[in-house]
């Protein structure tokens, strides 16, 4: 039976909850502005490219995979006490990756931070569904996945402010005081939901699961090191992946009650929307991943300068998600988030119009565009897949679904990454000696660094040139992912006009 939720006003959870969610999408963005910092043997780690993708991609590994553990054990025992370990772990493995004194040790720790993550964004979700009634619930949604906007428009800000007055690891500690903030508000106004069914703990799902993509990144993001494609391991690596990847997904479908349900994927509406989400998630990392080189690397500018860059896009995000709920109750998520699939589709082949001196205002205009077609495909397109899950289903289904945004992201950075990595060393060895491809080759700032200690500045605009043919490569690739989910998405909806009901809007009061 489900617990008996305090007396309490819906708004105070939803802000208690877009607070919750506001924590982690700034911490999946302050990362971006450091990485470059992080890759610098002086002021930073020494970071490789490869380590780097890893500090990325485990965070977003491990939230995906524990978050089939975490809607099982929010259902058995209680999603707001989930949900406050979460957000415990989450504060603790912040302060650990501020401290971090190695790529090794600052890549445990962000894992650490993906599990807590993965215990409060199902949950999230799961109490927002027990809260609102359904013709209130579109209008919550919009409200929570807006939080997006605003993480990612705090995020490079905050990190940028603190990467002027303080060392790299700063950017964590914006964590600490949210997450208390976060946990005051859990014990005050957050009700303690559960499911009436109570599934048990899926440890060979979760270890399946963890292992497959374990071994898919590992092939994709060491092929692109030197020479990395010819090496065995890494396509042995990718294959053992994709085999434990495939023998959960058979397991868990042969359990009377999975902790992730491969068959929510029969309803196709389900099926469409996390796909597209999926794709669109994938791009969204990979993109964020090439841009923070583009612009502190190849631009020059500072980590607070970069960061204020990023504010158009995040600002559109803001604007577009509660537009995009709206527009979708009216006109139907096919043509509206399927719209906004292909604009940001557009937006991403744009990205080859930047070169070493495009016009500031022309980059924020396409990230203005992009972060309007964000949040117009994933407000709508989220409420479409809530929509079809019964309430006893709510947090499996929405940690499946928040299972695959995650799995996009972490295939953005390896697939994105990946190609900038190969597509710059395969550019840049011709005009490096042969002494200083092993080396210098590896990456630009690889190159840069080269430059300054053998005193070659010439190298400095070869290396610019091929990074920016390499993010040109990156975004076709990118382009075609996020085409595909558009394709996906109409295709599905297209005979559902509104399965998104419009409601009275609703307001986060503290």
């Amino acid at each position: 039976m489900s617990a008996s939720p305090p007396p309490t006003r819906p708004g105070r959870v939803l802000a208690v909850l877009v607070l919750s969610a506001l924590l982690i999408w700034i911490d999946s963005t302050v990362l971006g502005v450091a990485l470059e910092r992080l890759a610098d043997p002086v002021q930073g780690l020494g970071a490789s490219p490869g380590q780097l993708q890893w500090a990325i991609g485990i965070y977003s590994l491990l939230f995906a995979t524990a978050l089939f553990a975490a809607g099982a054990l929010g259902d058995r025992y209680g999603h707001r006490t989930v949900l406050m370990v979460g957000l415990a772990v989450f504060g603790a493995s912040s302060a650990w990756a501020a401290w971090a004194d190695g790529p090794v040790v600052l890549i445990l720790a962000r894992a650490t931070m993906g599990l807590g993550g993965a215990l409060i964004m199902p949950t999230s979700m799961a109490i927002l569904g027990r809260t609102f009634a359904p013709e209130r619930r579109a209008g919550a949604i919009a409200i929570w996945s807006s939080a997006a906007g605003v993480g990612v428009a705090a995020g490079p800000v905050l990190g940028g402010l603190l990467l002027s007055h303080f060392w790299w690891g700063s950017v964590f500690l914006i964590n600490l005081p949210l997450v208390a903030i976060a946990l005051i508000g859990a014990v005050a106004f957050l009700p303690n939901t559960r499911s009436p069914q109570q599934r048990r703990f899926d440890l060979r799902g979760l270890s399946l699961s963890t292992l497959g993509l374990l071994g898919v990144s590992y092939g994709l993001i060491e092929g692109g090191h030197l020479g990395g494609w010819s090496r065995w391991q890494v396509w042995a690596s990718i294959v053992a992946g994709l085999v434990l990847i495939a023998t959960f997904l058979y397991a868990e479908a042969r359990e009377h009650d999975p902790s992730f349900d491969p068959r929510l994927f029969r309803n196709r509406h389900f099926a469409a929307g996390n796909l597209a989400l999926g794709a669109l998630f994938l791009t969204i990392t990979g993109q964020a991943f090439y841009q923070t080189f583009y612009l502190q690397g190849t631009r020059g500018f500072s980590p607070l300068h970069a960061g204020l860059l990023s504010l158009p896009g995040a600002i559109g995000v803001v604007l577009g998600s509660p537009l995009g709920a709206r527009l979708a109750a009216r006109f139907g998520i096919a043509r509206v988030s399927g719209t906004a699939l292909a604009v940001f589709t557009l937006c991403l082949v744009l990205n080859l119009t930047f070169t070493i001196d495009t016009s500031l205002v022309w980059f924020s205009f396409v990230g203005t565009a992009a972060g309007l077609a964000i949040g117009a495909a994933v407000a709508p397109t989220t409420a479409g897949v809530v929509a079809t899950l019964p309430m006893d289903r709510i947090g499996a289904g929405s940690a499946v679904s928040n299972a695959i945004r995650q799995v996009g992201s972490v295939l953005g950075v390896a697939v994105i990454g990946t190609i900038v990595s190969s597509t710059y060393q395969h550019a840049i060895a011709p005009s490096l000696p042969a002494n200083l491809r092993d080396t210098a080759g590896e990456s630009a700032e690889a190159t840069r660094h080269a430059a300054a200690t053998l005193g070659r500045p010439q190298l400095i605009p070869l290396a610019n040139d091929a990074f920016i043919q390499a993010m040109h490569t990156a975004a076709l690739v990118a382009a075609f992912f996020t085409l595909a989910g558009a394709v996906v998405l109409i295709l599905a909806f297209r005979n559902r006009s509104a399965p998104v009901v419009e409601a009275e809007p609703v307001t986060a009061e503290v």
